[in-house]
C-alpha cells in the first residue's frame, strides 16, 4: 500500500469536532473496526431487535433484519471467508443487485479485518476485470447470471482470486453456493480488531484518461461517517432512511450502509430500479424520514410535473438531500413545492470518503449552492501563482481546496503514489473542481476544473449555462461544453434532452437559444444546441461533459467503463 496521510496531522478537525466525531464511535479493545461500530455495540446495548435494514424486492418481497439478525448474517459470511482460507488484509469484492446478502456481505467482510471493494452490477466484462486486476481480488460475491456472462471467460486470467461466491443454492463448476456455505457457517465470529488507518475499503473512481483509480479508505473513516450523517444528514437513531444510491458507488456504502447503521437508523432497501410511482409509494407507505437521492432521479421526477405526486403523502419526511452532481436551483424550488421542504445538496468526493460541505439542517437553503463546509471541515478557494497557490476571497472562482486530516480522507491510490501526491499541493487537498464562495461563505460549484469554458476573455462554468437552460420549459437535461473558435477561443455549445410534448426543430432550438442569452447575455449563452434523445452519463447519473467533447472534437474518450447510456 503506497504512502497515506496522517488523519491527525495540520488541518485536522479542531479539537471539538473531532472529540464529538470520537464520541459516536466506541472502539474495540486498543483498535476499532466498522463492522462493531456499524452493529454490535448496538446488539450488545440492547438494540437487537430494531430493524436495521428493511428490504423491498422488486417483485413484492419484503424482509425486515433487525441489527441482531444483520450482526448474525455478517458473523456468518465471516465464517465463510475463513473456512476458505481467506485471511485479514485479502481483498473482498461484491457484484450483486440490491440484496441482503450484499450487505451481510460488506460487513461481514469487514468484521474479519479484510477490504472490501462495491463494484456495480451492470458494469461489462472488461471494467469488472480492470478493476479486479487493480485491487488484485482474492473473493468475489456475485449471481451465477454475471459470473458466467462476465466473468468465467477471463477468471484464470487473475490469479490472485481464490474464491468466488454465488448467491443462491446452486453455483456454476469451480464457485461456492453461498446459500448452504451461510446454513453450515457458525453464527458467531470474532471481530478483528483493526488499526486506525488499516485498509477497509477500496472505491474506484474514473479517470479522463486511462485506468480507473482505486482510492483506499481506512476503518478510523467510521468516526467521519457517523459524525457527517448526523450533522449533514439528520440520522438518529431510530429514523427511517432511504439512501436510493446503489453500494457499488462510494454514496450507496458511505452513507448507504455505514453511515446510517452506525448511528442505528431503520435503512430501506429498494431492489428495483427507478420507478415514479414506485419510489413515491415507498416514501409514503413506508414513512421515510430522511431521503438521500440524487439530481437525476430528482429532474426524473419534475419531468413527471406535481400532478403526479399530488395523490400521495409526504407528511413523514423532515429532511431531503441530494449529492452525485450540482442540483439545480429550480429543482430546489419544485421540491419545496412538492414536498413541502427543499433538498438539501451536499458536496463530496470519492477520495473524501464524506460529506464536506452542505446545506445542513436548519441552515437557510441558497438554490444552486452547495452549502457551507461542515463543522471542522477547513475549506478554501485557490488558484497557483507559479509554485505557489494563493486563497482567493469572496465572489473569485478558484479551485475548490480542503485542509487534509479529517479521518474519512482517502489514504491512497492503489499502486498510484505520483498520481495521489498530485492531489496535495502545500497544506490543501485539491478537488479538481471549481467553485466560488460568497460573502456569507456558502460555496457555489463552477464546474470541473477540465470543464470551464474560456471565452473572449470570459470564464464560463458549464453548470450556470446548464441550469438557465433547464429552466425552460422544454428542457429536460443539459450538458454543455467549450468548442474551438479562431475569434472568441472556445464558444458555448450545449446538448439538450427535451420534456414530454416537445418536438426537436428549428424554432425550438432558436427560443432556447433565445432563453439563454435573456438569462445569460450574449456572451455566455450557447451559440448552438443540439437534441439528442439521451446525454452520456456514469450510472451514477452524472452528465459525462468530458466525453460530449471527446466526441465533439474526435479527442481520446478516456475511461468509460462507468458509461449508463450514449447520445442518439
Amino acid at each position: 500500500m503506497q504512502g497515506n496521510r496522517d488523519a491527525t496531522g495540520a488541518g485536522a478537525l479542531p479539537d471539538a469536532a473531532w472529540a464529538e466525531a470520537r464520541s459516536m464511535i466506541d472502539g474495540l479493545g486498543d483498535g476499532l473496526n466498522i463492522a462493531h461500530e456499524a452493529l454490535d455495540r448496538h446488539v450488545a446495548a440492547g438494540h437487537g431487535d430494531q430493524v436495521a435494514l428493511r428490504w423491498l424486492g422488486k417483485s413484492g418481497e419484503r424482509r425486515d433484519l433487525t441489527y441482531a439478525a444483520l450482526s448474525t448474517e455478517a458473523a456468518r459470511f465471516a465464517n465463510v471467508l475463513a473456512a476458505h482460507g481467506v485471511q485479514r488484509g485479502d481483498s473482498v469484492f461484491a457484484m450483486t443487485g440490491r440484496v441482503p446478502a450484499l450487505y451481510a456481505c460488506a460487513l461481514g467482510t469487514l468484521k474479519a479485518g479484510m477490504v472490501f471493494t462495491p463494484l456495480f452490477s451492470a458494469f461489462g466484462p472488461e471494467p469488472v476485470r480492470t478493476r479486479m486486476e487493480i485491487g488484485s481480488a482474492n473473493v468475489l460475491l456475485t449471481t451465477a447470471a454475471i459470473y458466467k456472462r462476465k466473468i468465467a471467460a477471463w477468471r484464470d486470467a487473475i490469479p490472485s482470486l481464490k474464491l468466488v461466491l454465488i448467491l443462491g443454492d446452486n453455483a456454476p463448476e469451480g464457485c461456492v453456493a453461498l446459500a448452504p456455505a451461510m446454513a453450515a457457517a457458525a453464527p458467531e465470529f470474532e471481530t478483528v480488531p483493526m488499526r486506525p488507518d488499516d485498509p477497509a475499503l477500496i472505491h474506484f473512481t474514473s479517470g479522463t484518461t486511462g485506468k480507473p483509480k482505486g482510492a483506499v479508505h481506512v476503518h478510523d473513516a467510521v468516526a467521519y461517517h457517523a459524525y457527517s450523517g448526523r450533522h449533514a444528514l439528520d440520522l438518529t437513531p431510530g429514523t427511517i432512511y432511504w439512501c436510493t444510491a446503489d453500494p457499488g458507488w462510494v454514496t450507496g456504502t458511505s452513507y448507504g450502509i455505514i453511515s446510517p447503521l452506525v448511528n442505528r437508523v431503520t435503512l430501506l432497501i429498494d431492489e428495483a430500479e427507478f420507478d415514479l410511482d414506485r419510489w413515491y409509494g415507498i416514501l409514503q407507505d413506508e414513512a421515510v424520514e430522511v431521503w438521500y437521492s440524487a439530481p437525476t432521479a430528482i429532474r426524473m421526477m419534475m419531468r413527471a410535473g406535481p400532478e403526479a405526486a399530488a395523490r400521495f403523502d409526504f407528511s413523514s419526511l423532515r429532511f431531503l438531500a441530494s449529492v452525485g452532481e450540482p442540483l439545480n436551483p429550480e429543482a430546489v424550488t419544485w421540491s419545496a413545492e412538492v414536498f413541502g421542504q427543499p433538498f438539501h445538496d451536499n458536496w463530496w468526493q470519492t477520495e473524501t470518503g464524506g460529506i464536506m460541505i452542505a446545506n445542513l439542517p436548519g441552515m437557510e437553503v441558497r438554490p444552486g449552492s452547495m452549502g457551507k463546509p461542515l463543522p471542522g471541515i477547513v475549506a478554501g478557494i485557490v488558484e497557483r501563482d507559479g509554485d505557489r497557490l494563493l486563497e482567493l476571497g469572496a465572489g473569485k472562482v478558484g479551485e475548490l481546496a480542503l485542509r487534509p486530516g479529517w479521518p474519512s480522507m482517502m489514504r491512497a491510490y492503489l499502486h498510484e503514489q505520483a498520481r495521489y501526491d498530485k492531489c496535495f499541493v502545500e497544506d490543501w487537498y485539491l478537488s479538481g473542481d471549481l467553485a466560488m464562495r460568497d460573502g456569507d461563505g456558502y460555496f457555489w460549484f463552477v464546474g470541473r476544473a477540465d470543464d470551464l469554458i474560456k471565452t473572449s476573455g470570459h470564464l464560463i462554468g458549464p453548470f450556470e449555462v446548464e441550469s438557465a437552460l433547464i429552466e425552460h420549459a422544454a428542457v429536460a437535461e443539459a450538458g454543455v461544453i467549450g468548442i474551438p473558435d479562431e475569434t472568441a477561443g472556445e464558444v458555448v455549445k450545449a446538448y439538450v434532452t427535451l420534456n414530454p410534448g416537445f418536438d426537436p426543430s428549428d424554432a425550438l432550438e432558436r427560443v432556447i437559444r433565445g432563453h439563454a442569452r435573456k438569462r445569460l447575455g450574449p456572451a455566455v449563452a450557447p451559440r448552438e444546441v443540439v437534441f439528442r434523445q439521451t446525454l452520456p452519463k456514469t450510472r451514477s447519473g452524472k452528465i459525462m461533459r468530458r466525453l460530449l467533447k471527446a466526441r465533439e472534437l474526435g479527442l481520446p474518450e478516456g475511461d468509460i467503463s462507468t458509461l449508463e447510456t450514449d447520445e442518439t
